[in-house]
């Protein structure tokens, strides 16, 4: 899950320090914005330490791989949590002013916010800071209420800022109403087979795993149960997963599709199985100047998904080189699939072993849609929604 955690400036941002810890070690990606007020009370290197991440102050700040950067991290971001939320900050949002990043960011998201409210109880009970956290709710935004107790000025009353377990709990609260593919049950396939020449060698091809590791990411960010059929990847399942199934072969992934596709609702074959594997398996190195390896074709797990679908969604994916959409048609009529994910591998960064992807996304009835080059993690979001509109066609 990627987290966009903005700080303003205020005695809390100590507090702010920890939720980055506590959200970074339950796994998340954590892109912290701060104000130019906030890194007067703590230093923007003890973020990058804590998230290992770059951590974002100026507005046009060049890191972001030279895009925009409120843009870029708005785009990304599963969630927004603005913590501490000063009241100067909390004006502006219910106003709409953006005169720095963490407000220009602010106005661009479309994921859930989390404003954390922390100020002195004075300024917490103002009628204009409680007609501006009004005015937020109405919006959509959610507010996690601060505590009671002595403040740092030395007063006491309600304006302390949650405790960082307390905001963390309130997230997956916030993320659990959104959770659209609640009681869907997914099965991704992931990474590329490997199958074994000899004793040393074998025969696969560039994926990483990636992408399906990102679009599990996002089925788990929208409540699904997911189990992932892992072949050889360059990255780890994400820690969510329901349940991870390893296999190396084309065979063995044909073998584990089949056992587990009964209890889904919905396959993603994100996987990049091999065409072909050695007709003999050699137990040991094979020697000599010249060597001739007679190759066989591997089953076609996506068309034997397709047979025994009956109601399920299947979903595949079209890496190719040339004649991409061609090609991607002619695969999802042929598959019985639902949905055809395609993207052309030739392009430089992009595809295998990359970031980033581009993909076009043809169904079935007709639809088609183009997603022009992102990170993996914004293109599975694109995907997943066109896969949850699938049900909506039905």
């Amino acid at each position: 899950m990627n987290v966009l955690l903005g700080v303003s400036g205020g005695i809390a941002c100590y507090k702010s320090c920890a939720l980055a810890s506590a959200l970074t070690k339950n796994g998340c990606d954590v892109n912290v914005v701060m104000t130019a007020n906030a890194a007067r009370f703590v230093a923007p290197l003890s973020f990058e330490a804590l998230t290992h991440r770059h951590v974002y102050c100026e507005m046009f700040d060049g890191t972001a791989d030279r895009q925009i950067a409120h843009i870029t991290l708005a785009k990304q971001a599963d969630i927004f949590v603005v913590a501490p939320a000063t009241a100067d900050v909390i004006a502006k949002l219910a106003c709409g002013i953006a005169d720095d990043l963490l407000t220009s960011t602010a106005l661009a998201v479309k994921c859930p916010v989390v404003v954390c409210p922390a100020m002195n109880a004075n300024m917490f009970e103002n009628p204009a800071t409680q007609e501006n956290l009004r005015t937020l709710a109405a919006r959509g935004y959610e507010i996690c209420e601060p505590g009671c107790g002595t403040l740092a000025c030395g007063d006491v009353g309600k304006g302390r800022m949650a405790e960082p377990q307390e905001i963390v709990r309130f997230m997956e609260g916030v993320l659990k109403k959104g959770a659209s593919l609640a009681g869907k049950r997914f099965l991704v396939t992931a990474g590329g087979t490997m199958e074994n020449i000899d004793g040393v060698r074998y025969i696969t091809n560039r994926s990483s795993g990636k992408m399906g590791c990102a679009i599990v990411r996002e089925l788990k960010r929208r409540g699904a149960e997911v189990t992932l059929i892992a072949a050889n990847m360059k990255v780890e399942p994400p820690a969510a997963t329901d349940k991870v199934v390893r296999v190396q072969s084309a065979a063995e992934m044909l073998e584990a599709c089949l056992r587990e596709y009964e209890n889904c609702d919905c396959v993603i074959k994100a996987a990049a199985v091999g065409d072909y594997s050695p007709v003999r398996e050699y137990d040991n190195k094979i020697k000599g100047e010249k060597i001739i390896l007679e190759l066989k074709k591997n089953p076609d797990i996506a068309a034997a998904l397709g047979r025994v679908k009956g109601e399920r969604k299947l979903v595949i994916f079209c890496a190719e080189t040339q004649d991409l959409l061609p090609s991607a048609v002619k695969k999802l009529k042929a598959k019985g699939a639902d949905m055809v994910v395609a993207n052309d591998v030739s392009r430089p960064n992009i595809g295998f072993d990359s970031d980033k992807n581009a993909v076009t996304v043809i169904t079935s009835g007709g639809h088609s849609a183009e997603y022009a080059a992102a990170s993996k993690d914004i293109i599975a979001k694109e995907v997943v929604s066109e896969i949850e509109g699938l049900w909506l066609q039905a």
